[in-house]
């Protein structure tokens, strides 16, 4: 009998130290193959050079990517601990499109009853949205933004053809401006949803792994 391949890695990518703690609170057990959780830093020149660094290494040249983490809310109605599942990334030198959208829904659903779950676009920013800027990034169809995603996508697929994806938490939205992650109720909202969606991010990875039909 052949020798089975190696599981494929995930590399999940996050900025804040308080995003890779909160990843880092649940059992790290389940997924389809070794896990690393990344802390990239802050912006989008960091994301990028971090997760290039990182699929550089041989053990790690096939994974696959989830960008998570804390975003901005810019639709009407959104509310701190919704969750927003990327149908692509965009930033000012391209879009990047996901995979296994609907898979992740689901999961995210599962994982974590009861909050809402928004699909769209995710754009990218290299500072804190505030205000105006938040209806002009809506204008565009995008339903979120943040500062990391949007690099770590477009840096991942750069080094080399892979499945990658986005999922983020909102920590503000435009009824609910933050001035410091938590501090206030939002965004220890955030945090504990965050805590939780290890579960769909393994199940999304498993997936990856079963033969298409």
């Amino acid at each position: 009998m052949s020798a089975r391949p190696a599981p494929a890695p995930l590399l999940i990518a996050c900025a804040l130290g308080i995003e890779q703690f909160a990843l880092r609170r649940r059992e790290r057990g389940g997924a389809g193959g070794p896990v690393t959780i990344l802390r990239t830093g802050m912006g989008p020149a960091a994301a990028e050079r971090s997760v290039g660094r990182v699929l550089a290494h041989p053990a790690l040249r096939e994974a696959a990517v989830l960008a998570t983490g804390f975003c901005a809310g810019l639709a009407p109605g959104m509310h701190p601990g919704d969750l927003v599942v990327a149908e692509e990334t965009r930033d000012p030198r391209g879009s990047v499109p996901c995979v296994g959208t609907g898979l992740l829904v689901k999961e995210l659903v599962r994982a974590v009853p009861g909050r809402t779950v928004h699909t769209g676009p995710l754009t990218g920013s290299d500072h804190v949205v505030r205000g105006h800027e938040r209806s002009d990034l809506l204008a565009t169809g995008a339903i979120a933004v943040d500062m990391e995603s949007a690099a770590t996508l477009l840096s991942a697929v750069r080094v080399g053809e892979r499945p990658v994806a986005a999922v983020r938490v909102v920590v503000d939205a435009p009824e609910h401006e933050l001035v410091r992650i938590g501090t206030v109720r939002g965004g220890i909202s955030a945090f504990r949803v965050l805590r939780s969606v290890l579960p769909a991010f393994y199940e999304w990875h498993r997936s990856l792994l079963l033969p298409r039909r």
